[in-house]
């Protein structure tokens, strides 16, 4: 039996009073809070982090990927991915690369945390950071309040509507709703960032890897990397931890002990067999970067199937053309499977194979659909969520996970929240029409 100890009873201080709370200052968290507060709702962002951004900043992850179908062709993200992306070009804080399934933009990241910043004052969010969602404050099937503790103490925060952007499904998952995780889990990485990357060549760094991994206790993973926009600097991904699930808070916190070793073996491996390697540690992540943790069981579950044949929902909020992108724990390497039906393994040293999901089509689709219903959890009264927690398949969330599709589920969580608000309805019973004509009006894609 695990030793208990029992809190004294206490009143929280209210810290705000707000129409809609958002849990979790990622992209995701961001754009679901300004989307609401610029519909006129009174809207408060906690974040336990120092800064916003989630992976893309803390976790270093600097790619976001094409807005356009797998043809290049059209359009389908715009909204405030495409709204930050332009601002963030007029810093020379993008790279953009043109018709590449791999990337659309290089981001410099640090620069991308202040934009955030500038985005939510210009909404006139409330924000808290440093602030540690500690547990909700229910009546009856509502949630009331939520604790958070920072620096001041135990706090509480009050809202009507509240969007679960946390990632691991913390708010959903503490509340009692249904949720699951799923076995096994795409492994987390410890992203880096290194200066003098012009000493040593992208093949030669992932040739010498391969062939020094097993003596530095290296396992077996996916290796890719972009330069930071501007600089002689390069982000690194190339670690792989495995068999952890990062919701539970000693597992993350050997997750992030295994991280940082992985990053050194690689930096002594490199300064060890190639002559003249000057590669320096620039940066390490303040929070490693997890792919999966918690879902949460929503009114649908997103397949493989649906996603894969480009299937149209009459409740789509968002739009992506990302390939399915499944990280192995059993075995190196990542499997990639493409709406043209064609599909390639690739293993850590650059080895792989290639062949077809499917047989061929007369007309492949482009891309495919997120539905609002896979947003709304069971059971809920005044809880969206946002983010990769949404309800999908393995072989869905293989491609909704990455950023400028989820970054569309913030969006529409935010404009859901605000209705349910303003129509005093539960989030169960939003009218999916209003929330696609309102994400329309705001600047976003909807097919």
């Amino acid at each position: 039996m695990t030793d208990m100890i029992r809190e004294p009873q206490r009143s929280v201080p209210v810290a705000a009073d707000v129409d809609i709370c958002v849990l979790g200052g990622s992209c995701t968290g961001v754009f679901a809070a300004v989307r609401a507060a610029r519909l006129g709702a009174k809207v408060a962002l906690v974040e336990a982090q120092g800064r916003l951004g989630g992976v893309a900043t803390n976790g270093l992850v600097s790619i976001w990927h094409s807005l356009y179908d797998t043809v290049y062709e059209r359009r389908i993200i715009a909204g405030l991915t495409l709204e930050t992306a332009e601002r963030l070009k007029k810093r020379g804080a993008v790279d953009e690369v043109d018709r590449n399934p791999h990337a659309a933009f290089a981001l410099n990241t640090e620069e991308l945390s202040i934009e955030l910043d500038e985005l939510l004052a210009e909404a006139g969010v409330r924000v808290f950071l440093h602030a540690w969602f500690a547990a909700p404050v229910m009546e009856g099937d509502r949630v009331a309040a939520i604790c958070v503790e920072d620096k001041t103490g135990r706090r509480a925060i009050r809202a009507k509507q509240f969007i679960d952007a946390t990632g691991d499904g913390d708010l959903c998952h503490r509340m009692g709703l249904e949720t699951y995780t799923r076995e096994p889990l795409q492994p987390p990485t410890t992203c880096a960032r290194l200066g003098g990357w012009t000493t040593v060549k992208d093949r030669e760094f992932k040739r010498v890897l391969g062939e020094h991994r097993d003596e530095y206790d290296l396992p077996r993973g996916f290796i890719w990397g972009r330069d930071v926009p501007g600089s002689d600097v390069h982000m690194i991904a190339g670690t792989r931890i495995k068999h952890t699930d990062c919701s539970d808070a000693d597992a993350l916190t050997a997750a992030e002990i295994e991280g940082r070793r992985q990053v050194r073996a690689m930096m002594d491996i490199m300064h060890a067999h190639i002559p003249g390697a000057r590669l320096v540690l620039q940066a390490l992540p303040s929070w490693i970067g997890i792919r999966e943790t918690r879902h949460v069981k929503c009114l649908h579950q997103l397949t493989g199937e649906e996603l894969l044949y480009g299937e149209r929902f009459p409740d789509a909020i968002a739009n992506g053309s990302y390939r399915v992108d499944v990280h192995h724990q059993d075995r190196p390497g990542i499997t990639l499977k493409y709406l043209d039906g064609t599909m390639h393994y690739s293993g850590y040293d650059g080895d792989g194979e290639s062949g077809r999901w499917r047989p061929e089509m007369e007309d492949d689709p482009t891309f495919y659909q997120i539905p609002f219903r896979s947003l709304v959890p069971k059971g809920s009264t005044n809880v969206l969520l946002a983010g990769r927690m949404l309800d999908a398949d393995e072989e869905a969330f293989g491609a909704a996970r990455v950023m400028v599709n989820l970054n569309q589920t913030g969006e529409a969580a935010g404009v859901g929240a605000y209705l349910a608000l303003a129509r005093e309805t539960s989030v169960s019973e939003i009218d999916a029409t209003e929330v696609r004509r309102l994400l329309a009006d705001g600047g976003a894609i909807i097919v």
